[in-house]
């Protein structure tokens, strides 16, 4: 399997064909997997927000005021949330309206200039399933495409890429009713695999290397059309929500 980065150096806006400045900057082959950051897919859906412009509600001053946060910021984190899952220690957790449940509802101000921030694409699957279909028609090559973004974990230090939007693979290898090397029906076993590869993709991406894409060549992927939803687990089997 190889990991292939594509460098991109130009500042993403909202006139910029995403599509056609990935092409250009790299060759595709069939069963490609294309792995983006959500930060370049934001900002060409124009999914900024200047902070001067932010109106903070009294709940957002006071959620911020005790928690050290900056009130503009959390009235966005609470527009961009259906619930708050956690507070403690000026952290966020909340569930946002796709259901991903992320820190400060992925909102970020790294990599953007002034003092503006980014939010979620509004609907990250539609956002892959364009950006694949624009890929084919631009290379005329049928790839595969996770957009990443960064996220923390119960119980484990440092964060991981994780797929916040997936078209054209299957985000879980299930080895349920699959035997072991010894004979042993595997029972519970799933494999996330889209977070797998969004990860495998950020090493060579990184957060300050103008790099906001990678190619993921030579895995053998299921294909198909599968929503990120799959890998979100339901709430009354969560133990931790």
């Amino acid at each position: 399997m190889q990991v292939i980065p594509i460098p991109i150096e130009k500042e993403i806006d909202s006139s910029d064909d995403l599509a056609g400045l990935i092409a250009s900057s790299t060759s595709f082959e069939n069963n490609d997997i294309l792995v983006v950051a959500q930060k370049i897919v934001s900002k060409q859906e124009d999914r900024t927000v200047d902070l001067s412009a932010v109106k903070p509600s009294l709940l957002a001053q006071g959620l911020a005021s005790q928690y050290g946060k900056d009130p503009r910021i959390t009235e966005l984190i609470l527009s961009e949330s259906k619930r708050i899952v956690r507070l403690r220690d000026g952290i966020i957790i909340v569930e946002t309206h796709d259901g991903l449940i992320c820190a400060n509802a992925g909102i970020d101000q790294s990599n953007v200039k002034g003092d503006r921030v980014t939010l979620l694409p509004q609907d990250p699957d539609g956002s892959a399933k364009s950006l694949r279909s624009k890929i084919f028609e631009k290379t005329q090559k049928h790839v595969a495409v996770v957009i990443a973004d960064t996220f923390g974990r119960a119980f484990r230090m440092g964060q991981t890429n994780c797929a916040i939007g997936i078209s054209g693979l299957n985000p879980i290898l299930d080895y349920e009713g699959k035997h072991d090397i010894f004979g042993n029906v595997l029972r519970v076993t799933a494999i996330a695999v889209a977070d797998e590869l969004a990860s495998a993709a950020e090493l060579v991406m990184q957060k300050t290397l103008r790099c906001p894409a990678a190619i993921i060549r030579d895995y053998q992927f299921e294909a198909g059309d599968h929503p990120v939803s799959a890998l979100i687990r339901q709430q009354d089997e969560d133990l931790f929500r």
